[in-house]
Formats: structure tokens, C-alpha cells, sequence
């Protein structure tokens, strides 16, 4: 099993859309996924409580069958809807990767 921890800053968006707006939107499309990616087993997205200068806003937990399902995911369509709008409200990620 492989495990796909991501964790992101997100910022405000001219459109008056908030942090804490767009970090809630980013959770409910992690949500909509959850069960519809073969060979996703977990998906947990939390949004961060904490407000420290070294936390990150959200992050992404998920586990996947193997590293070929991981590589299925990464190109599904689904989730290149949720890159596109991470690329539109993301100012950092950082990204772990490791077998369970």
C-alpha cells in the first residue's frame, strides 16, 4: 500500500473568495472523489485549526493500492478539476510519498 500525504498554503482569490473559502471548496471536492478513484482506498482531507507561522492550511491523507494507482489518480479527470483550481488559489504544496 502507498501512502499520499499533500499539504498546501492557500490564499485568497481576487474574486472575494477567502481562505478559509477556498481551503473549505478544496475539502468538499477532495469529499466528492472519495470512493469514485479505482484504487484510491482513503481519501481524508482536514483543514488546518492551528494558525502557527510553520502550519500548512490543508492536507490531503490517502492511501492507494499501489504506486500504478497513485499514477491513475494523479491523470484522472476528476482530480486535474481539483489541480486546476488548486492552481488558482494554491501558494505552496509539499508532498510525501511512502510504502505502508
Amino acid at each position: 500500500m502507498l501512502v499520499h500525504i499533500v499539504f498546501w498554503k492557500i490564499q485568497a482569490t481576487p474574486d472575494g473568495r477567502s481562505q478559509a473559502d477556498n481551503a473549505r471548496d478544496l475539502k468538499q471536492m477532495f469529499d466528492a472523489i472519495r470512493g469514485a478513484i479505482p484504487g484510491m482506498l482513503t481519501c481524508e482531507v482536514g483543514i488546518d485549526t492551528s494558525r502557527t507561522g510553520e502550519s500548512s492550511d490543508v492536507v490531503l491523507y490517502s492511501e492507494f493500492e499501489s504506486q500504478a494507482a497513485l499514477e491513475a489518480y494523479n491523470v484522472h479527470p476528476r482530480h486535474q478539476e481539483i489541480v486546476a483550481f488548486l492552481k488558482q488559489v494554491r501558494t505552496e504544496r509539499r508532498v510525501v510519498d511512502y510504502l505502508k
